[in-house]
């Protein structure tokens, strides 16, 4: 029998992953029990094992479900022909996206000690696939001469680990809104790569001495 639109099943399921990503952010994964997740969508403990092996499989779940959706997300972006404006658009839309997502990038990120070893390798996995979006452009920008990187390995890291941030401290209620930090964090990032403040605004970017390559990266 075809199961019903809206059914038991259907609705209670995500009810459980959206309690289980509240719960996990707020108070940690190590700190949260199935019971509580039950609790919190209402059904007895027991029932949670209709819909999920355990904890674990929830942790999981919530962080593939993630990084696919960034990778997925990023993919459909627009993409300028030049690295200046390839490395402005990864940057907006990372700020965006995790803008909007403040509980999944804590967990993305602050989680991933609890992960099985098997269910790390997947989500690492993915995170280098991220990872690697970025470095392809900050290379071509290197190799086109606009970039001033040493290391683009080290400055992928870093801008990743810079552009995350935002996430940690924003506020809608704040006193910036979310396009100035957008254009904020576009002005940081292009700092950090040498261009000077009108690149990207739409000035020709001219193409820098070459420079001597680097050896390989110590956080390769």
């Amino acid at each position: 029998m075809a199961r019903k639109a809206g059914s038991h099943a259907e609705i209670t399921g995500p009810r459980i992953r959206g309690a289980a990503l509240k719960l996990f952010a707020r108070h940690g994964y190590a700190a949260v029990s199935v019971r509580r997740i039950a609790a919190e969508v209402g059904v007895q403990a027991g029932a949670l094992y209709t819909y999920t092996p355990d904890k674990q499989a929830l942790l999981f779940d919530l962080m593939l479900s993630h990084m696919e959706h960034l990778l997925d997300s990023w993919e459909t972006e627009p993409s300028p022909a030049d690295p200046v404006g390839r490395l402005e658009a990864f940057t907006r839309f990372h700020v965006r996206y995790h803008l909007d997502r403040p509980d999944e990038v804590f967990l993305a990120y602050m989680e991933l000690r609890n992960l099985s070893p098997g269910n790390f390798t997947v989500i690492e996995r993915l995170r280098r696939r991220y990872e690697a979006c970025l470095e392809r452009i900050l290379d071509d920008g290197r190799a086109a001469g606009v970039f001033d990187v040493a290391d683009t390995r080290v400055a992928t890291m870093g801008l990743i680990a810079l552009l995350t941030g935002v996430s940690t401290w924003f506020r809608d209620d704040g006193r910036l809104g979310r396009a100035d930090v957008e254009r904020i964090y576009w002005d940081m990032t292009r700092k950090s790569v040498g261009l000077n403040p009108q690149d990207g605004d739409g000035a020709e970017t001219a193409p820098r001495a070459p420079m001597a390559r680097a050896g390989r990266s110590a956080v390769a």
